[in-house]
């Protein structure tokens, strides 16, 4: 059972593969994302010449998977679950309704009418 005990870390929470996977995926994401942009611009612009617009488009499709937007998914901060999360809090809704709880969370109250 302890080797499945998720480790704390002082930066994001709980880490495990996944959570380092997505890390990772935002690191690269926003290093390249310049780049991509450039090279989105250059394909649509349809005032350049089709060969150049042909050689943005396969650089684009070319550059890794880690540097399109649709691959990061939004993980809880607190736990690395990827479903459920607001995104407002940046966590799940079991470790949003602890921390509520708790009163972990400024402006957050339990609400009874």
């Amino acid at each position: 059972m302890s080797q499945f005990r998720a480790k704390r870390l002082d930066i994001c929470g709980y880490i495990n593969a996944k959570v380092i996977r997505d890390h990772t995926k935002r690191k690269v994401f926003m290093e390249y994302e310049p780049e991509r942009q450039a090279l989105r611009y250059l394909m649509r612009n349809t005032s350049l010449p089709m060969r150049v617009r042909a050689q943005a488009q396969l650089q684009l499709s070319q550059m890794h998977s880690y540097t399109r937007s649709t691959v990061i998914k939004n993980r809880c901060t607190a736990g690395g679950i990827a479903r459920g999360v607001f995104r407002d809090f940046k966590m799940a809704r079991f470790q949003f309704r602890e921390h509520a709880l708790a009163g972990d969370l400024p402006g957050v109250q339990k609400a009874s009418w």
